[in-house]
């Protein structure tokens, strides 16, 4: 060890150079005093959205409430209020609830926002008297269910082929229409392929297309490059 002003040679635990009083800096001594790692934990951040859930919670649950204590109280039945208690539920269970959770699968609830839509929808039906749920909104909410929670689990699951399988999706979504208007014609009577050709043709124009850049090797290479795929 060397003073590292004039170079004089130190015994060892030499705290000052005795020629020329410069602090003796020692380089492996340094390195090895310093702390190679931290010993405390980390402390995962505090969440702010708890507080604000819990809000909404409170806000729906009593949004929900009033009506109905009006109603049985003032109207001596439910009514109207009915639909506020369903909405309100409706909106919670597909907007909020999912928040609750630090991993929001979209496969559970994209699906549970679907059924707590057709329950909505199957009150309405009942409440008016009407005849058009089975045979129409039930079968329609379901379709678009199945090609939304599809769209869901082609992005987020699987990274293979997203092209092929988008185009194969859009040629579903074209053929969807004619059961929409199939639900309609049975349901409502009518004409049947007034509107359904249409999209039809427009969705599996751009599905052959998709799908066709999903399995031509060079343009799925480009356009997953484009777009991020």
């Amino acid at each position: 060890m060397y003073c590292v002003k004039c170079g004089v040679r130190l015994q060892e635990g030499t705290e000052r150079c005795p020629l020329c009083e410069t602090p003796v800096w020692n380089p492996e001594g340094s390195a090895s005093a310093a702390p190679t790692f931290s010993d405390r934990y980390p402390v995962p951040p505090k969440s702010r959205r708890y507080p604000i859930l819990a809000f909404l919670t409170a806000f729906l649950i009593a949004a929900s409430l009033s009506p109905l204590i009006y109603c049985l109280t003032n109207l001596h039945g439910v009514y109207w209020s009915g639909y506020v208690m369903l909405g309100c539920a409706l909106f919670y269970f597909s907007v909020v609830f999912p928040f609750w959770f630090e991993r929001r699968e979209p496969l559970i609830f994209v699906p549970l926002a679907f059924v707590l839509t057709s329950g909505y929808l199957l009150y309405i039906c009942l409440y008016t008297g009407g005849r058009w749920f089975l045979s129409f909104a039930f079968p329609l909410t379901m379709l678009v269910g199945i090609l939304t929670t599809a769209a869901v689990a082609i992005f987020r699951l699987s990274r293979r082929r997203r092209l092929a399988k988008t185009g194969i999706l859009l040629i579903a979504i074209g053929c969807s229409t004619m059961l929409a208007e199939l639900f309609q014609h049975i349901t409502f009577g009518g004409r049947m392929f007034a509107w359904s050709l249409y999209p039809v043709c427009a969705f599996s124009i751009m599905g052959l297309f998709v799908f066709l850049c999903g399995v031509i090797p060079p343009w799925r290479a480009y356009f997953e490059r484009k777009l991020f795929l």
